[in-house]
């Protein structure tokens, strides 16, 4: 699969894509208004700050005793099912009066979840367009999302300042409203991708299952610290410039757009191979000319030159997907998503500690250097994993033919 075509001619890839979209939307106008609202209500920087991001960093509590039902549950029905509830939550945290434990209550429960859900929403994009589209049809909704994190933060600007915190939040609870109908009437009814029955017992037990193969420990790594490091340097937008942290959002946005064009769409798979350790690089070295302070317009180069180094991303989940059953696709990818999201938490955390021990541009500059640092300890292994994961591709198009071989010759049933 190879052109944009074939992905929204494949069923169910259309509904699925707008049930995610009408998510990411629900997640940044719901956020930007809780955010605004506890910020109101108590001047704090901090809280407002969890208020909008703490919930990535309860993902972690969901890989560690959520993700075993990821494939033990029927995907539409969780789908649709936890839209609901994500809708449920933001409307009560729009109403007056609300203890500020609540909120933050609700958050963590939320921010737990979404660990189930998006090993339930990967996993299921892997059922509807193969492995071999994988790559394309992930790369589509990384676009998706950071178009509706754009969309929905302007809007979340407009409707904050016309219909009040609580009316957005409301506003945001109907994007998930409508998430939940999408899924509920576009998608096909599916059987769980595995039996038993999931408990926090058998999420560890996969948890362990998954970290024991020496490659796919090692694409997991990748995938999570040198992202979550440069995350950090993100982070630091604000301090760094704060007349112009919106034109340095903008530019990061406009190169992971870039890059997961480039490697979703227009490169062959040999040279997608060939540029896999390059772009895990080019995340991380435009980073180091901020020590030097540079200014805006040098900054914003550097921003997207780097932004597109988060493609080699879209090639290691597609590296674990060849490495990884398919019954337990679902929890690696939630695995995945989980550890991505905490590690950019981490990632923030320790940048802004450096910065208050030095300075914004010191501390960018020191999260760079320590993502090239560990991207080049862990290439020889990530070459290791990439041969592994292409012998196990061919020996499994290989069973395919073979099966298929042996359906045709079948004698026809009575």
């Amino acid at each position: 699969m190879r052109t944009y075509r074939e992905l929204f001619g494949t069923p169910e890839f259309t509904p699925f894509f707008l049930t995610s979209s009408f998510q990411v939307a629900g997640q940044t106008v719901s956020g930007l208004a809780l955010g605004t609202l506890i910020y109101d209500r108590t001047g704090s920087p901090l809280l407002s700050a969890l208020g909008m991001f703490g919930p990535s960093l309860a993902q972690v509590v969901g890989a560690t005793a959520l993700l075993s039902a990821a494939d033990r549950l029927p995907p539409r029905a969780a789908t649709a099912g936890l839209a609901l509830v994500f809708g449920a939550a933001t409307a009560v945290q729009a109403l007056p009066g609300l203890p500020l434990w609540v909120a933050f209550a609700l958050l963590f429960g939320l921010g737990t979840l979404a660990a189930l859900g998006g090993g339930v929403r990967y996993g299921l994009l892997n059922e509807i367009l193969s492995r071999e589209g994988y790559l394309l049809g992930r790369s589509v909704l990384n676009m998706s999302a950071g178009t509706m994190q754009i969309c929905g933060f302007g809007l979340g600007g407009v409707l904050v300042a016309t219909l009040s915190p609580r009316g957005t939040l409301l506003a945001g609870a109907a994007l998930y409203l409508a998430a939940a109908v999408v899924a509920r009437r576009g998608l096909v009814r599916r059987a769980p991708r595995a039996t038993g029955r999931p408990s926090v017992a058998e999420t560890w037990r996969t948890n362990g299952l998954l970290w024991s193969s020496k490659h796919r420990r090692t694409v997991f790594v990748a995938l999570w610290v040198p992202n979550g490091l440069i995350v950090g340097c993100e982070s630091l937008f604000v301090p760094y410039d704060p007349g112009h942290a919106g034109p340095l959002f903008a530019f990061a946005a406009f190169g992971m757009l870039v890059g997961d064009v480039l490697t979703g769409r227009l490169l062959p798979r040999r040279w997608r191979e060939r540029l896999a350790g390059p772009l895990r690089l080019l995340l991380a070295v435009p980073y180091l000319v901020f020590v030097l302070r540079p200014g805006l317009p040098l900054a914003l180069v550097a921003v997207a030159l780097a932004s597109v180094g988060f493609s080699a991303g879209l090639l290691l989940q597609e590296q674990l997907m060849a490495l990884t059953p398919e019954e337990l696709s679902g929890h690696a990818l939630g695995l995945h998503a989980s550890g991505m999201l905490t590690m950019q938490g981490v990632g923030a955390a320790l940048a802004g500690g450096t910065a208050q021990l030095t300075s914004a541009p010191v501390a960018m500059a020191a999260m760079a250097t320590a993502s090239v640092a560990v991207t080049l300890a862990l290439a020889p292994g990530l070459r290791s994993a990439a041969q592994a994961s292409r012998s196990t591709a061919a020996a499994t198009r290989s069973s395919v033919a073979v099966s298929a071989t042996r359906t045709k010759r079948s004698p026809a049933g009575p």
